[in-house]
């Protein structure tokens, strides 16, 4: 494998330009599930395989797991700002300096894992009482200068999911060989 596919193991993020109720279902069944599919791959793992990378200078196991408390975090609380104002502003922030602080760094994934279940639980209930006009609501990225409607978000959000868990995969199979 070369550098860009083992940095986007399930290809990068292409938003469909229709997105039907079945994608739809789809991305919300994906958010749904990914604490339990995280934790199935992670619940056994000795403190010495939470140091695997997955590319060469990339995050270990343990830092993707916490990365994914952090972002998801920060997701839902982008997707709440959308649904009660004005295509809000978010605040984006520094994941790779994130990943590097002591909480990112800690050896013990069982609270991060636990963020992801209870997070990925409210989510998901919101999902599922969004109606039509909810999907349309937006926020406003300074990053890339443009707005994003919450239909669009989810589908980035479930590539996320299915993103890093294929880097926690592929630690696993490549046994930090990088």
């Amino acid at each position: 494998m070369n550098l860009e596919q083992l940095k986007y193991p399930v290809g990068q993020f292409n938003c469909p330009e229709v997105i039907t109720d079945d994608i739809l279902h789809s991305w919300i069944s994906e958010i749904q599930h990914f604490p339990e599919y995280v934790v199935a791959v992670t619940n056994e793992l000795s403190k010495e395989k939470l140091q695997w990378r997955y590319r060469p200078y990339g995050w270990n196991i343990k830092q993707v797991v916490h990365h994914c408390a952090d972002s998801h975090m920060n997701a839902f609380i982008r997707f709440k700002l959308a649904l009660t104002e004005e295509n809000p502003t978010i605040k984006p922030y520094a994941e790779d300096l994130w990943a590097e602080l002591i909480d990112g760094t800690d050896d013990d994934i069982s609270y991060s894992l636990l963020i992801l279940k209870g997070l990925h639980h409210r989510w998901h209930l919101v999902l599922l009482n969004m109606d039509e006009k909810d999907w349309e609501k937006t926020y406003y990225h300074p990053e890339s200068k443009q707005s994003f409607t919450l239909k669009s978000v989810v589908g980035l959000y479930a590539w996320h999911c299915r993103h890093h868990l294929a880097h926690i995969k592929h630690a696993l199979l490549h046994e930090n060989k990088f």
